[in-house]
């Protein structure tokens, strides 16, 4: 793939432990601690900075006085982007009205989620939409027809309906967030690799899929999607998932501490159970969607050719943030209209959306965030 060169500032130096600058109209950038582990994974290990520091717009980067070219040395970047919340704007609307249409086709006329409702089962359920169920229907009363052994295949059957109509909003209503198809637009003209990550998406990755479809078959040669297959196929999923080749000593030994940590934890759990004569389950759902995520983000930068720290993730979740985050990868926090009050502290930008004061290309070759 073709890769691009930006006049990059490609590193910051910090005067206390957690430093906050401004860009343009009051847009906060976070900048991590000094004394923060992954801030070393960001660069690698034998890249030395020469010359002295400069300060630019409160921050401090580093120059060699040897030659114009290498006080602007041309740097690759590649830009990764989300789609919940990024490409389109739907969690809040589209799920909620998706929900709402599979209660009518199931005959729950007693079920209609509003804006607070949904909000609050969203806070209270951390966004899992099964929980969101048993949480909604232990409030309202599950219908009385349903034993009480059926709950989980009825929960299913209500998210498989949602899921159907969510696909029909996003193809027929649902628009693209403004400005994103010329932020797309403006990287590709620059030659700056555009990767979309589907893979992980709360929406799953079929209607993920059709949201980008909505971008154009013009636009969409000129970007790569990743998929599940897609990271699958790369070196990092074939050697963590062992699709193809064996995973190496260091991801069997780091699979395997999640492993009997996890099992530690449950142990632990059941022991003071058993005392309390309750039953626990330890989830680990939350660990094993990270290393998806962060497998995903190892896939587009390898598709794009371009090194993890080296590459801008444009997130709409704090799931994709912390995975950035723990391969050393940049990345920018978008608010949607759920998000708009939320807090982003892995994230070294918050913007609020594509274009003008907000979120630009331009941006991202002139600054860079470690």
């Amino acid at each position: 793939m073709e890769t691009a060169s930006c006049s990059i500032l490609h590193t910051l130096a910090f005067s206390s432990n957690t430093a906050t600058a401004t860009i343009n109209n009051n847009h906060h950038l976070f900048l991590p601690p000094k004394t923060n582990p992954s801030f070393s994974s960001t660069f690698p290990r034998n890249f030395n900075f020469h010359g002295k520091p400069l300060q630019f717009n409160g921050f401090t980067a580093f120059s060699s006085p040897s030659s114009a070219q290498s006080q602007n040395p041309p740097q690759e970047l590649a830009v990764l982007l989300e789609v919940d919340g990024v490409i389109m704007d739907a969690y809040r609307l589209g799920n909620r009205q998706a929900f709402n249409l599979a209660f009518q086709k199931l005959g729950l006329d007693c079920a209609n989620w509003t804006e607070p409702v949904y909000s609050d089962l969203v806070r209270r359920s951390a966004g899992n939409e099964e929980k969101m169920l048993v949480l909604y229907f232990n409030r309202i009363g599950w219908p009385t027809s349903l034993p009480t052994s059926e709950k989980e295949p009825f929960v299913k059957s209500v998210l498989r309906e949602k899921k159907n109509a969510l696909e029909e909003l996003m193809l027929k209503s649902l628009p693209l967030r403004p400005g994103v198809e010329d932020f797309i637009d403006d990287a590709c003209n620059k030659g700056i690799p555009m990767i979309i990550l589907i893979a992980y998406s709360r929406s799953g990755e079929k209607t993920a899929r059709s949201i980008v479809e909505k971008l154009g078959d013009e636009r969409l040669s000129k970007i790569k999607v990743v998929g599940n297959e897609e990271v699958e196929k790369s070196l990092y999923g074939q050697l963590v998932f062992g699709k193809g080749m064996s995973s190496s000593l260091d991801e069997q030994l780091a699979k395997e501490a999640r492993k009997a940590a996890s099992a530690e934890k449950q142990r632990i759990a059941e022991e003071v159970a058993s005392l309390l004569k309750v039953s626990v389950n330890i989830d680990t759902s939350s660990s094993e969607r990270l290393e998806k995520i962060v497998a995903s983000l190892r896939a587009g930068a390898e598709i794009a050719e371009v090194p993890v720290y080296n590459c801008i993730l444009v997130a709409g979740s704090k799931s994709g943030l912390a995975a950035a985050e723990q391969i050393g990868m940049p990345r920018v926090a978008l608010r949607s209209s759920f998000t708009s009050r939320a807090e982003f502290p892995t994230a070294n930008a918050i913007m609020d959306g594509f274009g003008g004061a907000d979120l630009t290309i331009s941006k991202l070759c002139q600054k860079r965030w470690s």
